[in-house]
C-alpha cells in the first residue's frame, strides 16, 4: 500500500506538518510504503483554463505537477494536510488543487475511469474555535477527493492550535493522527 502525503502548509516543523509526520508514522506501523510532498517545495503554476484537458485528460503546462500527477496515480491513499487561513486551505496547496482539473476531465468529461480508486484523508489545522471554521476547506477538499477518484475516508480537523510546534503540547492530537495513518493504511 502507498500513502502520499501532501503538506501544504509554508511552515516547516509546523504544526500542520507535525500531525501529516504522525499520520504517515501511523501508516508506516502498518506496513505501508509511505512519501510526503511539500507544496511549498514545489514551483506549481495554478490551473489558467486553458482548456487542453477536455481533450485528453493531460495539462498542457509542465512543472513540478507532472510529478505529482504521477504520484497521485500511484497512490492508494492520499492525506491533505493543511492549516486554514481565512477559513481555507492554504495558498501553497490551492494550485496543486486546481491543477487536478486534468484528472476531473478524464473522468467527467472523457469518462476515463482509468484514474485508481483510492482512500483520501483531510488533516487541517486552524488557530480559531470559529464554529464553520471547516465548512469551506472541507468542501474544497471534497471536490479534489473527488477529481483524483478518493473516497473521503477521514479527518482530523483541530481548532485553537497557532504557535508553530504548539500542537507538541497536545499530545492527544498527535496520538490521533497516528491512529489515523494506521486505520488508513489497515482497511
Amino acid at each position: 500500500m502507498k500513502v502520499l502525503g501532501i503538506m501544504g502548509s509554508p511552515r516547516i516543523k509546523g504544526n500542520t506538518d507535525l500531525l501529516l509526520d504522525e499520520a504517515l508514522k501511523g501508516a508506516q506501523s502498518k506496513g505501508a510504503e509511505v512519501e510526503k510532498i511539500t507544496a511549498s517545495n514545489l514551483k506549481i503554476s495554478p490551473c489558467r483554463e486553458i482548456y487542453a484537458c477536455l481533450n485528453d485528460g493531460k495539462c498542457p503546462m509542465h512543472d513540478d505537477m507532472d510529478d505529482v500527477y504521477e504520484k497521485l496515480l500511484a497512490a492508494d491513499v492520499v492525506i491533505a494536510a493543511t492549516p486554514i487561513f481565512f477559513y481555507t486551505v492554504s495558498a501553497q496547496l490551492m494550485p496543486l488543487i486546481s491543477r487536478c482539473q486534468a484528472f476531473w476531465a478524464r473522468k467527467y468529461v472523457l469518462k476515463n475511469l482509468n484514474i485508481p480508486m483510492k482512500k483520501g484523508a483531510f488533516i487541517a489545522v486552524g488557530a480559531t474555535k470559529g464554529a464553520k471554521l471547516f465548512d469551506g476547506p472541507k468542501l474544497t477538499i471534497s471536490y479534489f477527493f473527488k477529481a483524483i477518484n478518493a473516497d473521503y475516508s477521514d479527518e482530523l480537523l483541530i481548532r485553537g492550535v497557532d504557535k508553530k510546534g504548539e500542537i507538541k503540547d497536545h499530545p492527544d492530537y498527535l496520538a490521533a493522527a497516528f491512529e489515523l495513518g494506521k486505520k488508513l493504511a489497515s482497511d
